[in-house]
């Protein structure tokens, strides 16, 4: 008894134990390819493809055989009557007699065969299903394509506060450390109160700063999770750093890649446009074609004075038809030539707006090229002026506890230093960012 009270005490806290919360952790491409499957936009996408292959089957549908089955009931009120010559009776001519035909109740049951044997606008549909099925899977490249960037500069934010986080605490512990040696000095009467003033200043800015940089942390993570269509307060654990995945990013080639436009998610988009206003022009053109049809039904057909119709005593009257329909458009005051002249000016507005595309994407590239170029020419500044602003601060800070520099020139020096390390920061950032804004244009996920 002994052992089994054991056992379950150990069974419950081995429990807990597994019931607690460990942090997801995410590599930026294991993010990349989890937001992938759960953004709730590229889950929706994927909902897009789904919803045009059903769309396809739909159109495809129309076209083949169709069969539907009717059953009526009917009960008359009162009945119908015609009247019949008085003489067919043996009254008088030119006297009528009052006639009731059909029974008091009837019932049928009909099944109808109907197919489809020429539309031209059924064979136009099926070409239009096949273009949405194709926009469709674009725009689903296009999503995952913006997801990929999304979660880039989401995942580049949270490491930007993480790094900032860092250097904002040590520069804080260095501060106050400083201004502590330097207010005992003051109170032995060897240092300016205003040194002890421009210290503390110093240090109220950076506390500022590093209260700010705590709050956006908070943001960043929110707004990754959010990306990534993880819960909104879920705690995760980045695994990648800022300075590696900015050389990663840093790709010369990236440089040289091919300026054209036509393998673009974009430009395809594009193209879809342009070939479903062909399509349109088509089917406006479709609407003055013949249309033929066939059918074959059969059915049977019950009638009485009362409702009887499922007994045994029941007559059914079989019945049974065959037919060829044949619609040929003749004349319609000239509305389906104004359809078609409209469709052909919805066509010239998409060869205009292809040809603005092409133009609009070559410039997009060049501008991103630039922009990434710069991004890495930048980032190599801003390093050489943090290892130049190190220098400077430490010197003037040896200067000031030496007497020979003073603390408005120190100030000056940790102002400029606290500011090259965020300006370097943002530099490594700004070469991820570029390059997924270069890669979203040029559509590839290298």
């Amino acid at each position: 008894m002994k052992n089994r009270i054991l056992f379950l005490l150990s069974l419950c806290f081995s429990l807990a134990a597994f019931s607690q919360e460990v942090p997801q952790q995410f590599s930026l491409q294991e993010a990349i390819d989890y937001a992938l499957i759960n953004n709730r936009k590229a889950k929706n996408a994927v909902r897009d493809i789904e919803a045009a292959e059903k769309q396809k089957w739909e159109t495809t549908a129309t076209g083949l055989p169709q069969l539907n089955a009717t059953v009526d009931y009917q009960n008359w009120i009162k009945q119908q009557v015609s009247m019949l010559p008085g003489e067919i009776a043996g009254g008088e001519p030119g006297t009528f007699i009052p006639v009731e035909f059909s029974p008091k109740q009837n019932m049928a049951a009909t099944a109808t065969l109907s197919q489809l044997l020429f539309d031209g606008s059924y064979i136009v549909g099926l070409q239009s299903a096949k273009v949405y099925l194709e926009i469709s899977e674009n725009a689903k490249i296009k999503t995952d394509l913006e997801v990929r960037k999304a979660v880039i500069n989401a995942y580049g934010n949270v490491l930007l506060t993480e790094e900032s986080l860092i250097i904002l605490n040590s520069n804080k512990a260095i501060l106050e450390s400083n201004l502590n040696e330097i207010e005992k000095t003051y109170e032995n009467g060897l240092e300016e109160e205003e040194s002890v003033e421009q210290m503390k200043i110093t240090l109220s800015s950076l506390i500022s700063d590093l209260n700010n940089v705590k709050r956006l942390k908070v943001l960043a993570y929110k707004m990754l999770n959010i990306t990534m269509g993880i819960d909104y307060n879920t705690d995760i654990v980045l695994t990648d750093n800022l300075e590696i995945l900015s050389l990663q990013y840093t790709s010369l080639a990236a440089l040289e890649a091919d300026d054209s436009v036509e393998n673009t998610i974009d430009y395809l988009i594009a193209e879809n446009e342009l070939e479903s206003k062909e399509l349109l022009v088509k089917l406006a053109q479709a609407a003055g074609m013949p249309t033929l049809s066939a059918f074959i039904n059969g059915g049977y057909n019950g009638f009485g004075q009362k409702f009887e119709f499922f007994t045994n005593n029941q007559d059914w009257f079989g019945n049974s038809l065959f037919g060829v329909s044949l619609n040929i458009p003749i004349f319609s005051s000239l509305g389906r030539t104004a359809a078609t002249q409209r469709a052909k000016i919805d066509l010239d507005k998409a060869n205009e707006n292809l040809i603005q595309v092409e133009q609009e994407l070559q410039l997009q590239i060049a501008t991103a090229k630039s922009d990434y170029q710069f991004a890495i020419e930048d980032f190599n500044n801003k390093k050489q002026n943090l290892d130049l602003a190190e220098r400077i601060e430490k010197k003037n800070e040896t200067k000031f506890f030496e007497g020979i520099a003073s603390s408005f020139d120190l100030r000056q020096a940790q102002t400029q230093l606290y500011s090259a390390q965020q300006e370097y920061l943002q530099a490594m950032l700004d070469i991820i960012n570029k390059k997924a804004e270069l890669d979203a244009i040029l559509s590839t996920i290298n």
